[in-house]
This record gives C-alpha cells, structure tokens and sequence, in this order.
C-alpha cells in the first residue's frame, strides 16, 4: 500500500508529465479535499497506507486536474469571505479580489441605517458577492439577479447553505427590476475584451463560462449599459459598486462622468491594480 508522502510524489510527477499548469501546492489540496483533510494535516499523516478507494478517488480528480480543470469545480466548493460556495461550471469561480470589494462595501453600510433598504447585485454568478453581503448585514435585503438559469441555480443552493433569505429574478443587467428601484447596487460584469479571452489561461479560458467573462468587442459593454440605465433605478443618494478588470479604470471613469456621475471614486485591489469603482446616484 502507498502512504500519503508516496502518492503526493506521485501525483505532482504525473502533473508534471501531463504538463500541467497546475502542481504539487494543487496536488495537496486535491488529495486533502479527497481525504477529508486539511492541507497541514496530511504532512501529519505522511506515512499512512491509503485504502483502494480512496486512491481510487484520487485518480479520478487527479486526471481532471491534469487536463487544467480548476481545484474549484473538481471539490465544487469554495471558502470565500467567510462563506462556503458550491461551484461548477455554470459559474464564474469567486476570486479573492472579490473579497476586498465585499468588505468595503460591508464596511461603508455598517455606517448608515440599513432597515428597508435594498441592495441589488447584478450579473451575480454564484452569488457570492450578495450573499456574503447579506450575511454580513441581515437586516439588507438584497436580490441576486443574473441571465442564466443555471446560474441561479447554483446561488439559490448557496444562499440556502449559508442560511440567508435573498431573492432572485432572472434577466439581462436590470430589465429584471423593471419598475422598482435600489438603494445599492454593485455588479462584477463580464469584462474581458473578445480579444483577450483568445489569450487567457486555459484552466479559465477552457473551463469558466464564457458569457460570463467576455463583456463585448472591448470588454466595456456592459459597464456602457449598466451607467445608462442606473438612474432611472437607483434611488437619489444611492451608491453603485463595479468590479472592473485589469487597465479598465480610466476608461470606465470617463464613461461614467459622461453620462452624468461626477463623484467617482476608485480603489485597488491586493496587487496594487485599479480594479473597482464606487459612484452615487
């Protein structure tokens, strides 16, 4: 019987092998996941034999990890923002910038009074920017809105495993809100350009929803449409969130002083990258 050291070896050699963009610190995590460990623990366990069926469900995922699927959709689960998140394909995997734009916003709303004021997160994916909101801000009510069906699917099982009440309608940007309107809104948009998608990663470009990573010819679509319809659904006084991608800022911050926000402030993300925009109505 191989012990846990043996089959780490040899799980990073065959990723090696495969030429894999992912290795050992993947190859960890996969097994520990498998093994119902943490990552530290089985440096604790290095020279207990492995049972048959537990190699057996290691070389399951190890040959999805070796073809550059993401850990994420192999486990179907992320931890984000104290939160745990079911993910598959449907959905774009919850990055950890993401957070940081989470926790400003958290932080800002802890300021002011938050009973019978509602917060829309657009474009929501998994739900995790809404649901991790509302989790840190109960008395929020909050709606996760999206185009795909199989999108919401995937939030409505996370709002239910992290025990909170949100709504969802389902729609392209805000048509779905037809005749009501929003204290706050905040939107991680597809924003990646027709041309660099040709040029992402595989393990992204070959595995993460596609509709929910190109935002148009230049990236910046959505953004156009969002700062065009905003006023006429956020209330006067209300503040709007963007997550925007790598070198967007300056053109965003333009678009939204065209169209009539001239308070645009940004702020970056853990790299030191300008990546998000807050604005009021």
């Amino acid at each position: 019987m191989k012990t846990v050291g043996q089959v780490i070896a040899l799980c990073t050699e065959y990723l090696q092998s495969k030429k894999s963009v992912f290795g050992r610190l993947e190859a960890e995590h996969l097994m520990a996941h498998a093994l119902g460990l943490k990552r530290i623990d089985l440096y604790l366990n290095f020279e207990r034999p492995l049972e048959e069926t537990e190699l057996l469900l290691i070389r399951q995922r190890l040959s999805r990890l070796a073809k550059n699927e993401p850990l994420q959709y192999i486990e179907g689960q992320v931890s984000f923002y104290n939160c745990l998140f079911h993910v598959n394909r449907s959905v774009l995997i919850p990055r950890p910038e993401t957070e940081l734009l989470i926790d400003t916003i958290v932080k800002e709303l802890q300021k002011r009074t938050l009973k019978g004021k509602t917060l829309w997160d657009v474009c929501a994916g998994s739900g995790c920017i809404g649901i991790a909101i509302k989790k840190a801000l109960p008395e929020l009510q909050v709606v996760l809105s999206d185009i795909s069906r199989d999108a919401l699917d995937v939030a409505r099982k996370n709002s239910a495993e992290n025990g909170v009440d949100v709504a969802f309608v389902e729609g392209d940007l805000l048509t779905p809100f037809d005749g009501t309107m929003a204290d706050f809104v905040v939107s991680n948009p597809p924003y990646v350009s027709a041309q660099e998608y040709l040029h992402l990663d595989a393990h992204v470009r070959d595995y993460e929803p596609k509709t929910a990573l190109v935002g148009g010819k230049t990236g910046l679509e959505f953004y156009e449409k969002l700062s065009l319809q905003l006023k006429d659904y956020v209330k006067s006084g209300g503040s709007c969130w963007f997550e925007l991608g790598a070198g967007q800022k300056e053109s965003v911050v333009a678009m939204l002083r065209s169209n009539g926000y001239f308070d645009v402030r940004s702020f970056k993300d853990f790299s030191g990258c300008d990546r998000f925009v807050v604005f009021d109505v």
